[in-house]
């Protein structure tokens, strides 16, 4: 699937030279800065989101399509800015009631796995940046399992030397802020992520060791980054 999200976003790149190339050349006018313009800079990554090839993260890129949509119609006239504001707080609610019905639509087995993980081992370790920065580094020490949150704030994880059994697992969140996992070489990264207008990206390249970080991680206005 990250095949296709690269086709995609070269769709959108190539469309959108095409469309400048013939406004320059008086070919067409079309103004691309059209009143509600910025609502797609929510929209199509939302949008190329959804073929990610996994489960995880679809409500939040279905969360930022609707967001998105909204506001455009907002900003072509055909909604009232007082209703919008009106609705959303019942709006979260019903989203919210939704995802308690149909959650298992999102589920996959790794989040199975964090939840048997987290069942055993407690959230381990506490780890939170708020209007700070926090760097931790575990040099030869036994890591199982801990929690990370950065809100409106920074943490540097690092677990390069540290002794890993077999499974680990993470809880991390970051709120308008940004949270970086550094792994060993030899562990296998599983990642249920919820990014909603943020993003989580695994750039570890390891498939075949025994060891495996399972990482539950929650994007809200900021960045997880696993590497």
């Amino acid at each position: 699937m990250e095949k296709l999200n690269r086709i995609l976003w070269g769709l959108v790149f190539i469309v959108l030279g095409i469309v400048i190339a013939l406004n320059a050349l008086d070919i067409i006018n079309f103004n691309i800065f059209f009143n509600g313009w910025w609502t797609f800079i929510i929209i199509i990554p939302c949008f190329i989101g959804l073929f990610d090839g996994t489960k995880e993260g679809k409500l939040g890129n279905i969360i930022g399509i609707l967001v998105g949509v909204v506001l455009l119609l907002v900003a072509q006239g055909l909604l009232r800015f007082d209703i919008v504001f009106k609705l959303f707080i019942p709006a979260v609610l019903v989203i919210i009631g939704l995802y308690l019905l149909f959650g298992n639509v999102f589920r996959s087995k790794v989040t199975d796995k964090l939840r048997e993980l987290k069942k055993e081992s407690g959230n381990g370790e506490a780890i939170c940046a708020t209007f700070s920065e926090q760097f931790v580094t575990k040099n030869d020490e036994k890591f199982e399992n801990a929690t990370v949150d950065a809100v409106f704030g920074s943490v540097v994880l690092d677990l390069t030397d540290a002794k890993i059994k077999d499974e680990a697992v993470i809880t991390a969140s970051a709120i308008f802020g940004g949270i970086d996992i550094i792994v060993p070489k030899d562990v296998v990264v599983k990642i249920k992520s919820t990014p909603i207008f943020g993003g989580v990206s695994n750039t570890t390249k390891t498939k075949d060791a025994k060891k495996v970080i399972y990482i539950d991680a929650l994007a809200l206005f900021g960045s997880v980054e696993v590497k």
